[in-house]
């Protein structure tokens, strides 16, 4: 590593994911549907003897240092949050740590909606993993890089990102159940179909630590509260009556929301599995709609992107 004036002890790779379907409710403990793609970040990794971590990346001139001992959500800020975040949340699941100099470098685009802080966790938590003896799994290294997300960077997300970077494949997506975490690899069935999933760049940026995302999740909560269930996971689409004569007009949306596109994505599980990805588009749709008036999470960009496909068909 040029950064170091060493070899690498080896490299680790994830790759970033979409979301086919299953939008925001992966932390209400619904379904998902995410599929990884052929975008990948790389930490290369190799072990110290001083009990110091050093990262540095392709996107950054800055070096970062710090005893592995020392880290936490006060003495780390910035890009470096998301590897040294796994560094800790390692540390808590009981690894024995050890200093490290970390390179990464990645081409999955930054704040594109294509999980790129996922995509370091991910290679990250693998490199430690291995460098660590820690021996989890790549369920248990998904939670890792959760909680490193959740309790160092501070971005308040569910679990989804993680696990499609870990356990996507090839022309398959994966099933998650966000409550189990039992996870499923379902065929998406394009190359036998002669068709492609276009990925477009609206190339308007986001960021998951701002007010909007903690907003929705609150919405969300309240929904669940008020409804007498621990996460809206638990309601189906025949309580939206009751719903709707018990909370505010936002947090009933919100929960609006998650119920339906928990159905749609079971719905488009079956449907992949019996009648292949052209019997689809129906039930994506819906979700855009559902995220444009419910959840009120889309932009013009999208909008007119997701109108121009519909009519060119």
């Amino acid at each position: 590593m040029k950064h170091y004036s060493s070899e690498p002890t080896g490299v680790w790779s994830a790759p970033g994911r979409v979301n086919l379907i299953g939008e925001h409710t992966d932390y209400n403990e619904g379904f998902v549907l995410p599929f990884a793609i052929d975008r990948r970040t790389y930490a290369a990794l190799s072990l110290r003897t001083d009990g110091i971590a050093r990262v540095a990346s392709g996107f950054t001139s800055e070096v970062v240092e710090i005893p592995v001992e020392k880290i936490s959500k006060d003495s780390v800020s910035g890009w470096s949050g998301y590897p040294l975040g796994v560094a800790w949340a390692l540390i808590q699941a009981g690894a024995k740590p050890a200093g490290f100099d970390l390179y990464v470098e990645s081409d999955v685009p930054v704040g594109a909606g294509l999980s790129s802080s996922a995509a370091i966790e991910c290679s990250v938590a693998m490199a430690l993993n291995e460098l660590w003896g820690a021996n989890l799994d790549r369920s248990a290294l998904a939670k890792i890089g959760q909680q490193a997300e959740n309790e160092i960077v501070g971005a308040p997300t569910g679990i989804m990102d993680q696990t499609a970077s870990l356990f996507g494949s090839v022309d398959h997506v994966v099933f998650l159940d966000c409550r189990s975490l039992a996870a499923e690899a379902i065929p998406l069935g394009l190359q036998q179909n002669s068709l492609e999933i276009v990925v477009m760049d609206t190339k308007v940026s986001h960021r998951l630590v701002d007010g909007g995302y903690a907003a929705r999740r609150a919405a969300c909560e309240e929904g669940a509260k008020q409804m007498s269930v621990s996460s809206l996971r638990d309601l189906a689409v025949s309580d939206l009556n009751r719903a709707k004569s018990l909370l505010e007009p936002v947090v009933y949306k919100r929960t609006r929301h998650v119920v339906t596109e928990n159905a749609r994505v079971l719905q488009t599980v079956e449907l992949l599995k019996s009648s292949g990805p052209q019997a689809i588009g129906e039930l994506l749709y819906a979700s855009h709609e559902s995220m444009r008036d419910d959840f009120e999470i889309s932009i013009d960009e999208l909008d007119c992107a997701v109108e121009t496909a519909m009519e060119i068909g």
